[in-house]
């Protein structure tokens, strides 16, 4: 169901007639966005944020802040400004907080309000409301410190019970199976909290000390490995392109992709590594490059679980049998992200196929034949990577409706269509 206020932007990617190349930024990291605005929310003092993706999420979260009595204010492009008011010190909200399609915003909120004697509603578009919150609800919703064991491998779950064990006297444990994203982590030590992280097995255990005084920090959000993913796999497809991605987050629970597009002959570059606000950067080119097949392990998965549609539309370019192991994840996210993958593929002319909770597919190395209608369930990654097949394809492909992609990349089709040299990617 689509929210009737909406209005679609359907668009038509066809193949260049040049490669992709120069050189380009990405909007910044929205995991980190989130959080920064979070976390300046519970700091005492004003934190000053550079960088920070200013999509329809990340602006939700600002909403909400301001609504829970931090001040917010937008100083210039990326450039904000956080006046916090410390932990445990949110005030009720006069209104609904809506999250609009934003599931990192409804589920690390649920985390942050749980510790807080106010009353709060929270909702979103059609799209967030089917999305699962109770392993949310479940594991963040008493201020007691928790020993507290993730039943699934998820770095939201995660941040929300530690953001519940802020307000909380006493220590706080959250046990992950696999390695999941570990900004809320960082962040916490970059405003100066206690946290103590110990690996087990693939995963690790983490321990927050309670009722931490918060102090304002500087933060400087580098750009998204999983929006940079989208330009670099398209320079990956098309002959002719070699295109750099200044200034994208390299930390290593977030680069799975890069490992893998690796394992698959890619030719990525990193140059000027650098550490800024607590995590790692760098400048990453793609030039064009015959991929082959891939078996990716299940336990990679939280490490690239924003990027499998786009790896999907490289594999689709590759020679062998690909297959992604444990996608179960998938199934939960703005769309059933699996089902809208393999229908994204069958609508070019690409047979993939569910094995359980896998994804295969067989390919010879041939460009898909292209040709489709992508329906994109509101689902942002969906739609950009059925933009980048277009790209690569032999004949165009149409996607229903662009108009989520604002959720975390604004002017992207813009700016993939410069990179191209201007008519690959047109209204439809």
């Amino acid at each position: 169901m689509q929210d009737p206020s909406h209005s679609t932007r359907p668009l038509r990617a066809a193949r260049p007639q040049q490669g992709l190349t120069g050189d380009l930024t990405v909007p910044g990291d929205k995991s980190i966005s989130h959080r920064a605005l979070m976390f300046g929310a519970l700091a005492v003092g004003e934190t000053r944020i550079e960088g920070l993706l200013e999509g329809e999420d990340v602006l939700r979260t600002a909403a909400a802040m301001r609504a829970l009595g931090a001040e917010v204010e937008r100083l210039g492009p990326g450039r904000w400004r956080v006046a916090g008011r410390g932990v445990g010190g949110l005030v009720e909200p006069a209104d609904v907080l809506d999250m609009g399609n934003s599931g990192t915003a409804a589920r690390l909120i649920c985390g942050l309000l749980a510790g807080h004697p106010i009353f709060a509603v929270l909702t979103g578009d059609a799209s967030l409301r089917k999305r699962p919150m109770r392993r949310v609800t479940e594991g963040a919703k008493h201020p007691l410190p928790l020993d507290y064991r993730l039943p699934v491998a998820s770095a939201q779950v995660k941040s929300a019970v530690l953001l519940a064990g802020l307000c909380a006297r006493g220590v706080t444990r959250v046990e992950e199976p696999e390695a999941t994203r570990d900004h809320t982590e960082n962040m916490l030590r970059h405003f100066g909290a206690t946290v103590r992280v110990t690996p087990q097995g693939s995963g690790r255990i983490i321990e927050l000390d309670g009722q931490p005084e918060l102090t304002a920090a500087p933060i400087t959000v580098p750009g998204d490995p999983s929006s940079a993913a989208f330009p670099l796999v398209a320079a990956l497809l098309v002959p002719g392109s070699r295109l750099t991605v200044r200034g994208v987050g390299l930390n290593p629970l977030r680069t799975g992709l890069f490992a893998t597009l690796r394992e698959m002959g890619a030719n990525l570059a990193v140059t000027g590594e650098r550490t800024e606000g607590g995590e790692p950067v760098g400048d990453i080119t793609a030039t064009h490059s015959p991929l082959r097949a891939v078996e990716v392990p299940a336990d990679r998965a939280p490490s690239m679980i924003d990027e499998y549609p786009i790896l999907a539309v490289a594999a689709a370019c590759a020679t062998g049998t690909s297959r992604f192991r444990g996608l179960a994840e998938l199934r939960v996210k703005e769309s059933d992200r699996l089902a809208a993958t393999i229908a994204l593929l069958a609508a070019n002319g690409v047979a993939a196929r569910a094995e359980g909770d896998d994804l295969v597919m067989d390919r010879n190395g041939a460009p898909p034949a292209g040709g489709g209608t992508v329906v994109t369930h509101m689902d942002h990654r969906i739609a950009m990577s059925a933009l980048v097949l277009g790209l690569a394809a032999e004949r165009p492909v149409v996607v229903d409706d662009s108009a989520f992609i604002d959720t975390s990349f604004p002017d992207f089709a813009a700016l993939l269509d410069r990179a191209a040299g201007g008519g690959a990617i047109t209204p439809a």
